[in-house]
């Protein structure tokens, strides 16, 4: 079974082609800048790959440009886009959902209903949904929500402090987010390590322009930092993380600005941009910080701080931790800021071998001192493939 991996951003759509249920990436095409004219597409398929430039204006006519790129050149992928017997989601927020399903029109209800918790990423994914409808009429779609692994964190962890009401009735509770990389890194470090998934207490950081922090007992989460939107927890590229709730109502009085004025403050303007005022990118701010920049320096600091936070607070929620995992673009690719989330944490049990960590980018390994207690491991996130896994198996399971 040919199954196509849609992850439709505000700005980009990105296409990966899987044989399921082997699990063979057939071919990747990756839409940036939709909506411009100087967008470019990027296609790789048997070894090689190319990139040109191309204005796209919507999701749509992305998808078709990906598509035909499959059907496409010398050496097609497919000999006709009948091949795609399934099309696969990533989905950001999906409220109660607790598994990946087949969209219909309640599920599609359910992604329209939480777009206002989900504000940057629910409306494309839409519209990669619609984009679908449209050009593989009548393939079976299947939506993987970010939220769905954190669904049956137990209550403790998942309630606010508020009038209970406000979860009986609306809903309000932690959700978290990035739940099919937190369920794919648990398993693959399982993997690594030689031992059962239901074996082990995890912690995983997926640390890109997103970020969040998970709590895995048994291949389940108990705990992520994320909240009921993806603004709560770390710091992250744009997005604050967590911040003091009264600053809201002051923030709205002392700038003037109206609430949704001051969400997409939140939300855009914040993180590492807003304390840095150089970039959203670590890469960019660790060379800033190298040419003596403070502010980049700053930024750094507050990130690795409220990381190293939440990994002792973890500690604590699953009382024993076998493993440590980096994912995700900083994660996978940043010695030196795994090396300074773990700075100073010996006295938990986690011990860097320097060398390791410092040949670890972009690719699986372990990168603990031989004698740490807690294993520490860089994997590589494939969030494609999960998505492409959960198609098969809910396809499997409805025939």
């Amino acid at each position: 079974m040919k199954v196509l991996v849609l992850n439709a951003g505000s700005s980009s759509l990105k296409c990966s082609l899987f044989e399921m249920p082997e699990g063979r990436k057939l071919a990747y095409c990756e839409v940036e800048r939709v909506g411009s004219e100087d967008s470019e597409v990027t296609f790789r398929a048997g070894g090689s790959e190319q990139r040109r430039p191309c204005g796209v204006p919507d999701h749509g006519h992305a998808l078709d440009i990906a598509l035909a790129s499959l059907t496409g050149g010398e050496r097609p992928v497919l000999d006709g886009l009948d091949r795609i017997a399934a099309v696969g989601h990533r989905v950001v927020h999906g409220g109660p959902m607790t598994e990946s399903t087949l969209i219909d029109e309640e599920t599609l209800e359910t992604i329209r209903r939480n777009a206002v918790l989900a504000p940057l990423h629910n409306p494309p994914n839409l519209e990669g949904i619609e984009a679908a409808t449209r050009l593989l009429p009548d393939r079976p779609q299947v939506a993987a929500f970010d939220t769905a692994f954190h669904a049956r964190m137990p209550r403790e962890a998942h309630l606010y402090a508020l009038p209970y009401s406000l979860y009986a009735e609306r809903g309000v509770r932690v959700y978290g987010f990035h739940g099919t990389s937190h369920r794919y890194v648990a398993r693959r470090a399982a993997a690594m390590v030689g031992r059962e998934p239901g074996e082990l207490n995890l912690i995983t950081m997926h640390l890109g322009n997103g970020c969040s922090a998970a709590a895995v007992r048994g291949g389940r989460s108990v705990d992520t930092s994320m909240g009921m939107t993806p603004l709560a927890g770390l710091v992250m590229g744009t997005r604050c993380g967590d911040i003091d709730p009264g600053l809201f109502y002051l923030l709205t009085e002392w700038l003037d600005q109206s609430p949704a004025e001051l969400y997409d403050l939140l939300n855009r303007d914040s993180g590492l941009a807003g304390l840095s005022g150089v970039s959203n990118d670590v890469r960019e701010l660790l060379a800033a910080a190298s040419e003596g920049n403070e502010r980049a320096q700053m930024a750094l600091e507050v990130f690795c701080y409220r990381a190293r936070k939440y990994v002792g607070a973890y500690f604590a929620v699953l009382g024993r931790v076998d493993g440590l995992i980096f994912t995700a673009g900083i994660g996978e690719n940043s010695p030196e800021v795994r090396g300074e989330i773990c700075r100073g944490l010996e006295g938990l049990g986690i011990a860097l071998d320097p060398d390791a960590n410092r040949a670890a980018r972009g690719a699986d390994a372990l990168i603990s001192a031989p004698d740490s207690p807690t294993a520490v491991l860089v994997v590589c996130t494939n969030e494609e493939l999960q998505i492409a896994t959960d198609v098969w198996e809910t396809l499997e399971g409805a025939g």
